[in-house]
């Protein structure tokens, strides 16, 4: 894989650390709490990961998710640190890692910071000890503000604020609350998810045995409510579920809506480079066992075509405020020629869905940001129409986000 300008597009590395004290009732990742063996038997793993994917240029961000990254030991994350850090070829723009309240230590925060970490999520998901019960977590919201507030004292200066919206039974009333009290820490960056019901996790058992369903009208009232004090209150509403005051945008995220190149490793991690599209095996067993072997058990394993890095591009960019420019696509990938979807930006333009500015760049309205998963569908089909299978093979160009 190489072309005029292939170094200097970003290549983003995504550590997956699926370690939890407890795994909460609506998650749908692979997570489990380990013993001191696992743990130590995981960062082998890590090890002869890197050893085997050495990446061809310096790594601009770094993502420690989970998982918990933060119930690591200190010995344990500066051993996963360090091993990171060999490989990134001096320092990373952005290295994030995300924290569980109950995990946050001044002195982890501290080994943490001197590794490299320069910017660090809390996954605080609600104010509301009611709603926290329901969802299964293990924190308090006065935990939720120490974890903060340690963040602060050790010098933090670039935070997310995980929050889920809409969780069931959450009134608007109790949503403006977790939004107040998110506002009063006031952190650089917030995170507004809407709770997705994943199949065998114990919150979607206990709704559907209730008979429950997803309200969509009332999830809109939530995202409405969010967006509007969220953007009143100086953040800039950057993507449907991701809020940030001026520069403090996900740098990682945002190279990976791009659809540039990014390095997975832990169990389950996924990975978009050279050419592959490709997730590691959830189990630790089946992945350290490929690891041990030289045979990685790779799952979901895809040729990257032209076709799938500029569907995605489009998709994950209307979700964005920069929104989708055609003809920049076009430059990036050799004039591929786009004009079939003209009919589309037309329709949802008509019914007031879009709005185009700045050389026929089209970006979604409110109503199209609610609407954005079936807008995707739509894209979609449109491609169908378009491409034929023979079309769809192409592999993707030298110089894309991932070919």
């Amino acid at each position: 894989m190489s072309g005029p300008g292939r170094c200097e597009e970003p290549l983003g590395l995504y550590c997956h650390v699926p370690f939890c004290p407890r795994p909460c009732d609506y998650c749908g990742f692979y997570r489990f709490r380990p013993t001191a063996r696992e743990i130590a038997a995981y960062l082998d793993g890590v090890q002869l990961e890197i050893e085997r994917s050495r990446p061809d240029r310096s790594i601009t961000t770094v993502f420690f998710g989970g998982g918990t990254p933060g119930m690591l030991t200190e010995r344990d994350l500066r051993r996963l640190g360090e091993l990171v850090r060999g490989i990134t070829r001096g320092a990373p723009s952005e290295w994030t890692v995300e924290l569980g309240p109950s995990t946050v230590r001044p002195e982890k925060i501290r080994l943490l910071r001197d590794l490299g970490v320069n910017r660090f999520s809390l996954g605080v998901q609600s104010f509301n000890l009611g709603l926290l019960g329901k969802i299964g977590r293990c924190h308090t919201p006065d935990a939720a503000r120490r974890a903060f507030d340690i963040l602060r004292d050790e010098g933090a200066d670039n935070v997310n604020v995980d929050l889920i919206i809409a969780l069931p039974e959450q009134s608007l009333s109790e949503l403006t609350d977790d939004l107040d009290s998110a506002l009063r820490l006031a952190p650089e960056h917030i995170s507004t998810y809407c709770l997705t019901l994943e199949e065998d996790t114990a919150l979607r058992e206990r709704i559907e045995d209730r008979g429950g369903a997803i309200d969509q009208e009332r999830e809109a009232d939530h995202y409405l409510r969010t967006w509007s004090m969220l953007e009143e209150a100086g953040y800039r509403h950057y993507e449907i579920s991701n809020f940030a005051k001026p520069g403090h945008e996900c740098l990682h995220n945002l190279h990976t809506w791009m659809m540039h190149e990014w390095i997975g490793l832990g169990p389950s991690a996924a990975t978009q480079y050279h050419g592959v599209r490709c997730t590691n095996p959830p189990g630790i067993e089946k992945w350290l066992a490929g690891l041990r072997c030289d045979e990685p058990a790779l799952v979901d394993v895809q040729p990257l075509t032209t076709r799938m890095l500029i569907e995605d591009t489009i998709i994950f960019g209307l979700r964005t405020r920069d929104g989708v420019c055609p003809e920049a696509i076009q430059m990036r990938w050799h004039g591929e020629d786009l004009s079939f979807l003209d009919p589309l930006w037309h329709d949802l333009e008509r019914v007031g869905m879009l709005f185009r500015e700045r050389r026929e760049c089209f970006h979604l309205t409110q109503k199209g940001m609610l609407l954005a998963d079936q807008i995707a569908l739509e894209v979609l089909a449109a491609f169908d129409r378009s491409y034929s299978v023979e079309d769809s093979r192409v592999p993707a160009g030298s110089d894309g986000a991932g070919g």
